[in-house]
């Protein structure tokens, strides 16, 4: 069972990089002064970094069958599921916040690309272009895939029973 957690984690992980991937390419200091992140940069990188150590400790401890690696391990898997809850509870949030019929920027418009579209309102804009440019801009967990979302929090749930399991059981 160690080794299926293992694989759940690794794959719970890579569903991890791909949205961290998304907020990094959509997340852009300056253009933040419009749409603010609902997922601080301290919270992301935590649970990211955790996460990949409770991994390489889950790793240890399926070469060593140390117990005391496997309870630590779950330990970090703990904080790192709070800090998840915490990111999906905002994004939650931002999904809510987002009216069906509002104006969005393009899909695949980045925040470098809108200002350069025009997107954004600048010193010359009229007051209507700097209105509509205020509407195209979404804060960067907004681009986020839902199914992707989604997969990542049941390989998430799945990771854990799956070590608890282990842990509990002695290996």
């Amino acid at each position: 069972m160690g080794v299926v957690a293992l694989v759940t984690w690794m794959s719970t992980a890579g569903g991890g990089l791909y949205l961290l991937a998304v907020w990094l390419i959509e997340y852009d200091r300056e253009f933040q002064t419009a749409a603010r992140t609902r997922l601080p940069v301290p919270v992301i990188s935590a649970h990211a970094v955790l996460a990949v150590t409770g991994l390489v400790i889950w790793s240890a401890y399926l070469f060593t069958d140390s117990d005391l690696l496997a309870w630590a391990a779950l330990a970090v898997l703990g904080v790192v599921v709070t800090l998840g809850l915490t990111m999906a509870v905002r994004w939650l949030r931002v999904i809510q916040e987002s009216a069906p019929g509002a104006a969005a920027r393009p899909a695949g418009l980045s925040p470098a690309t809108a200002a350069g579209a025009g997107f954004l309102p600048g010193p010359g804009l009229a007051q209507a272009r700097r209105e509509a440019a205020q509407a195209a801009i979404v804060p960067p967990e907004r681009n986020f895939p839902v199914p992707v979302v989604i997969l990542h929090g049941l390989l998430a749930v799945t990771t854990v029973t799956l070590v608890a399991l282990t842990v509990l059981r002695g290996g």
